[in-house]
């Protein structure tokens, strides 16, 4: 076999482990949010399990793709992609890590009643889930078409989030006793915003990876 032909091989093999990964990390976002919906701590404990199966398949992927450079010596868009293979799962597991804390926010509050009903959350739970897979996405098919939405997505994350800091702190400021409440929540807002900023970044690594070109998203 040649070369290169055990090369593309690696990558496909890469490209699996990844896809893994990915699927994961959604379950543990999804996880993470109907724990706190619920309050529920099994949910929670999940989570901490699967943050667990991500750090292992990092450490996993991050071996065969030094292995590939030393033994490749890979240049030019091959050295580009094998590096963002790096970045993008180092970004998978800070999102993994964020899903983890709002876990652990759970694990903290699960004998509390929620102050409100919960609607802004889950709705910026699913964005930052749909960034997430478009990232995916355009990073297996080496398209950078998807990232676009995700750049589109992370505006709308965003500016939910200050809504809902800023709605937040008048709860709090009307009733001490939403305090501890209101803080979690907002906690839990803030992990799904950085989230969505992880999201962000494996796009531009996607865009870097096919192109050449680095693009910071504002």
């Amino acid at each position: 076999m040649s070369p290169r032909k055990v090369y593309m091989n690696e990558l496909a093999e890469l490209d699996e482990l990844v896809t893994i990964m990915a699927t994961k990390t959604s379950e543990a976002i999804e996880l993470a949010v109907q724990s706190f919906e619920k309050l529920d701590r099994g949910l929670a404990e999940q989570v901490a399990r699967l943050d667990r199966e991500m750090y292992d398949l990092n450490i996993d992927i991050e071996k065969r793709c030094l292995e590939i450079i030393a033994l490749q010596s890979p240049v030019a868009k091959d050295l580009r992609t094998i590096g963002t293979y790096l970045k993008v799962i180092t970004d998978f597991d800070r999102i993994g890590r964020y899903a983890r804390d709002i876990a652990e926010v759970t694990e903290h509050s699960y004998d509390m009643a929620h102050f409100k009903p919960l609607v802004s959350i889950p709705h910026m739970a699913r964005m930052a889930e749909e960034m997430v897979d478009l990232s995916v996405k355009a990073f297996l098919d080496r398209d950078t078409g998807p990232t676009k939405h995700v750049f589109e997505l992370e505006d709308m994350v965003d500016s939910l989030y200050d809504e809902i800091f800023r709605e937040v702190i008048t709860y709090m400021m009307e009733d001490s006793k939403k305090i501890t409440p209101g803080i979690n929540y907002t906690l839990v807002a803030r992990y799904l915003e950085r989230i969505g900023d992880h999201a962000c970044n494996i796009s531009e690594r996607v865009i870097y990876m096919v192109t050449g070109e680095r693009v910071i998203k504002e």
